[in-house]
């Protein structure tokens, strides 16, 4: 930790820490359970969890589930999911609705003090009242209840005497002052839905920004780290912790979110996707969840690389996805099997190959891999190259197959086309080629030079798969940019899925789900959720170009 160049969180820690202003680090990792967590969260996580175990603290996962109208326990289960794949432990699995006794008794203290009171206003009136940045705003006619009668009331909201809209409870603060947060602020609204935990026992629910802070005071959390959205409530958070009995006072601290190109991050917008079906579900290899980078063929140690590259900062910055492709590639080319697969067969027949002869090669698993082992491949008298791997007619620095030109097959033998043969249309169906018997194993004795190697695949044991070429889902490059009147949706782009039907080594009929190759000069592919023996299925994770620049 001494060499390593702190961030201003993992500064301020470190310097509580030497100060002996707290004796053990304790942060949280607090997400809302209304959706799937996305790359931002990502960030977040590894921040949290990061500091804790850099500083030999300990992180909680605690889910807000404030809001029974949004959450479900499935997306409580696909969070716990993501935080463990990408590699980290909580110390505590919390809920904010394990609180939720404590929160309403707090409530009851803020009244008694003459600092809450409930409000008969409409949501509507309540926003008019609160004026604008330039205008104060004005007091709700019901501010000076008496503490009896806002108890009277509060009590009645949570028996459940009262509909949804009716009644909130208020904090009693200043509706003069420059920050709109602290313009008397809802706490407590009537919501009449089940909860995900607590069933039907509760009629009335904590607001966020009432039950953050208190949250925090629960738990013990030393430093509460937040994304900068969160800074202009940061004295909202404290004014709720001072005015009431609480047994620990956190401190939050904010930090920049995760602006990446070509992506979205709204939960809100990312729902949508998937209610429209516009995508495939949480986990589509499109969308910017964990789980969807998960299926694209993302690894945990890439992620939580990307997070320490683009770093911590106090404000915000658009950072290319580039730069992430960058670091799952350089991982993927040290760790990834390597495999041949045809995307455009054409078929190739060598003429002076016995009929029934199979010659069988040893392909390295991985170059860069000592370890990694390898496997067969096999060779018939018809094999299936790319079909932009032949030109008639070559164009100058065409190296490949061509008539009365030889070609290297990789791991095999020298071949040269002799003939072409096409249809009535004209169009190239087949190459006739002869096989320099003389050159197994792809060295020329003679030492002539071959100047181009070609992947390809066996017609006498080459399996069908399908290939998910994956693309940005959308076009522009800042989704912050959108034009005025224009909806996200208007930026969609149409080929970020082409389908593609190909013929690859036998072997990948027999991957699992997140096995991963690199498809010789296709590109690095993951094995999908819905693959099977019978019908293989590979998603494009990232091409081999890498065009981030440092």
């Amino acid at each position: 930790m001494e060499d390593k160049k702190l961030n201003f969180i993992e500064e301020i820690v470190k310097n509580d820490l030497e100060s002996g202003a707290v004796k053990e680090i304790i942060t949280r990792f607090p997400p809302e359970p209304n959706g799937y967590l996305h790359i931002g969260h990502a960030k977040a996580i590894c921040l949290d969890f990061g500091i804790a175990r850099e500083f030999g603290g300990k992180c909680n996962l605690r889910f807000d589930d404030t809001n029974p109208t949004k959450e479900d326990t499935e997306y409580v289960d696909s969070i716990k999911e993501d935080v463990e794949w990408l590699g980290f432990k909580w110390n505590k699995l919390c809920y904010a609705s394990d609180y939720f006794d404590q929160f309403y008794a707090w409530a009851e203290e803020l009244i008694e003090k003459g600092l809450a009171y409930v409000d008969d206003q409409s949501y509507e009136e309540i926003k008019q009242g609160r004026g604008t940045l330039k205008t104060p705003g004005v007091n709700s006619p019901f501010r000076d209840r008496s503490v009896t009668e806002n108890m009277d009331l509060f009590h009645r909201m949570a028996a459940g005497e009262f509909e949804e809209g009716q009644k909130v409870l208020r904090a009693k603060i200043d509706m003069a002052s420059n920050n709109m947060n602290f313009r008397d602020p809802i706490i407590y609204r009537i919501l009449k839905r089940a909860h995900h935990r607590t069933g039907s026992k509760w009629n009335v629910y904590p607001m966020y920004d009432f039950a953050h802070g208190f949250e925090d005071a629960i738990e013990g959390v030393t430093h509460s780290i937040c994304t900068l959205e969160f800074e202009d409530h940061r004295p909202l958070y404290n004014w709720f912790i001072d005015h009431v009995s609480v047994p620990h006072k956190p401190h939050q601290y904010e930090f920049a979110r995760l602006n990446l190109t070509y992506t979205l991050m709204s939960k809100r917008k990312l729902l949508e996707l998937v209610s429209l079906g516009i995508v495939d579900g949480w986990d589509d290899p499109r969308m910017p969840t964990i789980c969807g980078y998960r299926r694209r063929g993302y690894t945990p140690a890439s992620l939580r690389r990307f997070t320490q590259e683009i770093g911590v900062a106090k404000s915000d910055s658009l950072v290319e996805v580039e730069l992430m492709q960058h670091i799952l590639r350089e991982e993927l080319n040290k760790t990834s099997t390597r495999a041949m697969c045809v995307k455009h067969p054409l078929k190739v027949t060598l003429t002076n190959w016995d009929d029934d002869f199979i010659d069988t090669f040893v392909a390295v698993n991985n170059p860069e891999d000592a370890e990694a082992g390898t496997h067969e491949i096999h060779i018939g008298k018809t094999v299936y190259i790319e079909r932009e791997d032949f030109m008639e007619d070559p164009v100058k620095g065409f190296f490949r197959l061509a008539p009365g030109r030889e070609v290297r097959l990789k791991y095999a033998y020298v071949i040269k086309c002799d003939e072409v043969v096409k249809d009535e249309a004209g169009n190239v169906v087949e190459l006739l080629c002869s096989c320099d018997m003389a050159t197994r194993g792809g060295d020329t004795p003679d030492g002539r030079k071959i100047k181009g190697t070609l992947h390809w695949v066996s017609g006498c044991d080459a399996v069908p798969v399908t290939l998910n070429i994956y693309d940005h889902l959308f076009t522009l490059k800042n989704m912050a940019d959108m034009e005025e009147g224009r909806d996200y949706k208007d930026y969609l782009n149409p080929n970020s899925l082409v389908v593609e039907n190909a013929l690859a080594e036998p072997m990948l009929a027999t991957a699992k789900p997140l096995d991963k190759f690199q498809f010789l000069r296709h590109g690095y592919f993951c094995c999908d959720k819905t693959s099977t023996k019978e019908k293989p299925v590979f998603n494009l994770t990232v091409g081999l170009k890498d065009s981030w620049k440092k």
